[in-house]
């Protein structure tokens, strides 16, 4: 028994279907299917259990805990033991249930934060489980927890133990009936806390049974591991004999899940997954070449939104069941690189760098899986550039040529290697031009109409990568590499008889990689920047610019490829969209659900072909995607899952979270100081989309913010107040979800609280009495600071008045002196000028006694004239007139000798005498008078005094003496 149950640990799980009306599940090519690795969501391997809240938050029971998705972000939790979560469950209060070995509990939203809380002490000790909780179902208010060996039921905050009458496999839910296989005992159903084994009265009993869901008027649709399918009445078990059932016994049933009301899937152990109808005609068939991850399917959950969630043994995958786009691509390179693909008479084929291969095309056979077995067509190695049906004939275009494709067979038509594209001439059907490695090639119909090989075209044989005819019949050859052709052809179409070549001097925005293509009637040409139109009078190039405009991104694109009336595939070096002229003066342009194929196509030689009105066959690099443009996306029957607001953390200077859910509706309040947060947004949507928010911070911003892809956004130096988070989510440029909001308190810094402000009123109060009592002090102070004042003013008055009054004393004084200092100065000058007039006056007298005679007529004695002389000499040396003159010139300029003799020792006293002559700025007759010498003397004596006094030349020595 322990070893069974060991088997059954480690390989099954089994979940109820969501029921919901299904989309068609196509049964051509393979949905999409978006990987969760390891690598992304950062926790164990293996997944055991799916589970989505009211909030379209995904669970799953992880190996290393629970693991919960919103779209955007992956988060683990724990468990106390740190035990392997086997399953989980979410109620409508978006309880989280969880169980593993020997313990089960619930997640809640407590303190902000997402928390277990265990269940297991209200349980009696000896009831408590010892082995894996295996199932959880939420069923109204009560919870149902399954371990092989006991049935916990939690309801009202109770605990009923429902123990087994041998060992349980796995608790299944089917509608509103729970059943639960008892090994080697069949299935029971649990009715309220009490098992009751199902009747039978056929001998079939089932074993093994890893599957029960709803089937069709009220039975049940029973899967087992190794037996196959079966259909439960109410009677008897009926073996339902499907074309799946050598899959599902061959390959182990695990677990399945309801598809709306009309498909099943069912995983496997060994080989991933396999979805019926409820005729049990296979529809899909997905496994690790398919893109599954791994072929161990543990868990599987249908969501609301009609994708089907597969917990692996190895990551997790989403499988978009009603997805436009399903894929068929080659895992194992049997085929190589896709350069183009095209459906013809029941057949697919694939152009590749290998050569053509083909398979059959069933996608009319009712409900059964279109298969493929491509083969490559014998003859046909080497590169296929082209396939294009023409008259309802298949050419391919090919490195070694040209062949006509019938079946699984080929006919070469052509020698002329590589066979770019091919089209028929516009003013002349029955011809067919070819553009190739080496110029270009006409075919023309023989007498059974056929297309057979006419001409080489001569006088050309450029690289000819795309050809097209315009309305005036010119061939326009684009380059493989470089520049344009406009060709004129002779009226036998044999030969080219005008060549003109068109690069940058003729207006062509780039030279490289110039495309021509037909768009609405005109011919256009693509470039990097943007495309052109083509001046038949200037002969010149010039933008397009209404196109241009419209286009936005795609102005710059590569390649067009017409998909219907008005409307075409553009393709911009690997991104791709479909643009619709059908509303005039609009474009409308879908590049959306194409984004999972941008860079998957073979760059410049991107193709695209009709398969019907609104399905279309798109060449990708390993493979081929079948678009289907009539599936009508479940975003617009489902309403959009509003936006959640996750965690808001604290990002001051350390990170802090806040809280771990923006929605929970608790008040949240943030300090002050911690007034720099960050909020975390996303939309639970999971399908492909392009999905950008829009938020608006009430009482921060002034309006909503642009929409932006990012799911976050910090917020800094809020002030403190009341603040309001909006954020909404637009999908697809299209569908706009509803306001979500998150509402928070900034609390005031601590000088703006309650408190201080009432501290505040109190320090008012008490400043007030010591303002006043400080005013009183300062009031007397200013008093006795006045009188001190004024008195300081009063003597600094008189003070000012005394210093006045002796000013003017002082200046009467002096003017007193200075008078005084005149007078003697006059004096002195009248005593000199006295003396002058003494001396010439004596010099005179001596002059003229020479001249005197006596009565005899005769000059008078010598000894008389000496005596005379001697008396005169005497009169004019008399040392008395320079003691009296010196007296006089002292008491005028007392200072002037003394700071004469102090700086010039060496002068003697004729020196000093000169030197008072000339500060009295005598002339030199005067000064020759006074000093009794000639005038030359004087000029001798003022020679010798400059040097002695060290005058220089340019200094008159009068105004020296003044300065002096």
């Amino acid at each position: 028994m322990k070893t069974r149950s060991v088997k059954y640990f480690f390989l099954f799980l089994s979940l109820f279907g969501h029921i919901a009306k299904a989309d068609n599940i196509k049964n051509t090519g393979v949905p999409y299917v978006q990987n969760y690795p390891k690598s992304i969501y950062l926790s164990g391997n293996q997944n055991w259990s799916i589970a989505k809240d009211s909030k379209g938050i995904m669970y799953f029971g992880n190996a290393q805990g629970l693991l919960t998705f919103d779209g955007k972000y992956w988060q683990q939790r724990q468990m106390p033991n740190r035990q392997i979560i086997r399953a989980v469950a979410a109620d409508t209060k978006d309880l989280i249930y969880a169980g593993g070995f020997g313990e089960f509990g619930y997640w809640s939203v407590k303190n902000r934060k997402l928390t277990y809380t265990s269940l297991i002490n209200l349980i009696p000790k000896k009831d408590r489980p010892s082995d894996e909780i295996w199932k959880i179902y939420v069923d109204g208010t009560r919870v149902i927890f399954q371990s092989f060996s006991t049935i916990y039921i939690y309801q009202h905050n109770k605990i009923s133990v429902v123990k087994a009458p041998g060992t349980f496999l796995f608790l299944h839910h089917a509608g509103n009936r729970f059943l639960v296989e008892v090994l080697n005992k069949g299935l029971f159903e649990l009715k309220g806390n009490s098992l009751t084994a199902l009747s039978h009265k056929t001998p079939v009993n089932p074993s093994d049974v890893l599957s029960v869901l709803p089937y069709k008027n009220n039975t049940l649709l029973i899967g087992t591991s190794k037996d196959g399918l079966f259909i439960y009445d109410g009677l008897a078990f009926t073996p339902f004999k499907t074309a799946a059932d050598s899959f599902l016994k061959t390959y182990h049933l695990n677990n399945g899940s309801r598809i709306g009301d009309k498909y099943y899937a069912f995983g496997t152990i060994l080989n991933g997954l396999i979805i019926i109808d409820q005729d049990g005609n296979i529809i899909q068939q997905i496994n690790k070449s398919g893109g599954l991850q791994n072929n161990t399917i543990l868990s599987l959950f249908t969501d609301d939104a009609q994708s089907l969630w597969t917990g692996l043994d190895n990551g997790i995958d989403r499988v978009e069941l009603n997805s436009p786009l399903y894929f068929y691509l080659d895992k194992a390179g049997q085929f190589g690189t896709v350069y183009s693909s095209l459906i013809y008479k029941n057949n697919i084929y694939l152009g590749t760098n290998q050569g053509l291969f083909y398979s059959p095309w069933n996608h009319g056979n009712g409900n059964r899986m279109n298969t493929f077995d491509f083969r490559l067509i014998p003859n046909s190695q080497g590169q296929v550039w082209d396939l294009s049906i023409i008259d309802d004939e298949l050419i391919c275009g090919h490195n070694e040529g040209a062949f006509k494709v019938t079946g699984n067979q080929i006919e070469k038509i052509s020698d002329i290697n590589g066979g770019w594209t091919i089209k028929r001439l516009n003013n002349n059907p029955d011809y067919l031009i070819q553009g190739t490695y080496t110029g270009l090639v006409l075919f023309k119909k023989d007498g059974k109409g056929q297309w057979k090989f006419y001409t080489k075209i001569e006088n050309f044989g450029e690289p000819s990568r795309y050809v097209e005819q315009d309305s005036r019949g010119n061939i326009w050859v684009s380059h493989a590499y470089k520049g344009l052709y406009k060709l004129t052809l002779s009226p036998d179409f044999k030969r080219v008889i005008k060549n003109h070549y068109y690069d940058g001097r003729n207006g062509l925005r780039d030279s490289y990689n110039i495309n021509i293509f037909m768009l609405e009637d005109k011919m256009v040409f693509s470039s990097e920047s943007g495309f052109q139109l083509y001046d038949e009078i200037s002969n010149r190039f010039s933008l397009y610019n209404e196109l241009n405009k419209g286009l936005g991104t795609f102005a710059s694109s590569n390649k067009i490829i017409p998909a219907g009336p008005k409307k075409y595939w553009f393709i911009n070096h690997g991104k791709m969209g479909l643009i619709n002229f059908a509303e005039p003066g609009k474009i409308n342009i879908d590049t959306n659900r194409f984004s999972i194929l941008d860079g998957r196509m073979v760059q410049y030689y991107e193709n695209i072909s009709k398969i019907s009105d609104q399905m279309y066959l798109i060449s990708v690099d390993d493979g081929f995607v079948i678009y289907n443009d009539a599936v009508n996306e479940t975003k617009n029957k489902f309403k959009l899952p509003a936006v959640l607001i996750r965690k808001v953390e604290d990002v001051t200077d350390t990170y802090r979270t806040i809280t771990e859910n923006g929605n929970s509706g608790t008040e949240v309040e943030i300090p002050y100081s911690r007034n720099n947060i960050r909020i975390s947004f996303t939309l639970p949507y999971y399908r492909q989309a392009k999905t950008k928010f829009q938020y608006y911070l009430e009482g921060y911003s002034g309006q909503w913010s642009d929409w932006t892809p990012a799911t976050q956004k910090d917020f800094t130096n809020l002030s403190w107040g009341s603040y309001k988070f909006l954020v909404r989510a637009k999908i697809d440029e299209q569908s706009v979800t509803d306001t979500a909001a998150f509402e928070f308190t900034i609390l005031p810094p601590f000088y703006a609280t309650k408190w201080a402000y009432a501290f505040y009123v109190l320090l008012f109060a008490v400043l007030a009495i010591l303002a006043k009592k400080q005013y009183e002090r300062k009031l007397k102070k200013d008093r006795a600071t006045i009188e001190a004042r004024l008195q300081k003013e009063k003597e600094a008055y008189l003070k000012t008045k005394a210093e006045a009054t002796e000013k003017r004393i002082i200046k009467l004084q002096a003017e007193k002196l200075q008078a005084e200092l005149n007078s003697k100065n006059r004096e002195l000058a009248n005593s000199a000028m006295s003396l002058v007039y003494k001396n010439e006056l004596l010099q005179k007298l001596s002059q003229e006694i020479l001249k005197a005679k006596g009565s005899d007529g005769k000059k008078l004695p010598g000894d008389q004239l000496r005596k005379i002389q001697k008396v005169i000499d005497e009169g004019m040396n008399d040392e008395r007139d320079w003691n009296l003159f010196e007296a006089s010139f002292n008491e005028a300029h007392e200072s002037f000798f003394k700071k004469l003799k102090a700086n010039h020792p060496d002068l003697v006293p004729n020196d000093l005498k000169l030197c008072a002559y000339l500060h009295m700025n005598m002339s030199s007759k005067e000064m020759a008078s006074l000093l009794n010498i000639s005038l030359r003397g004087v000029e001798i004596r003022r020679y010798r005094l400059r040097k002695k006094l060290d005058v220089p030349h340019d200094k008159n020595l009068v105004e020296f003496f003044m300065e002096l």
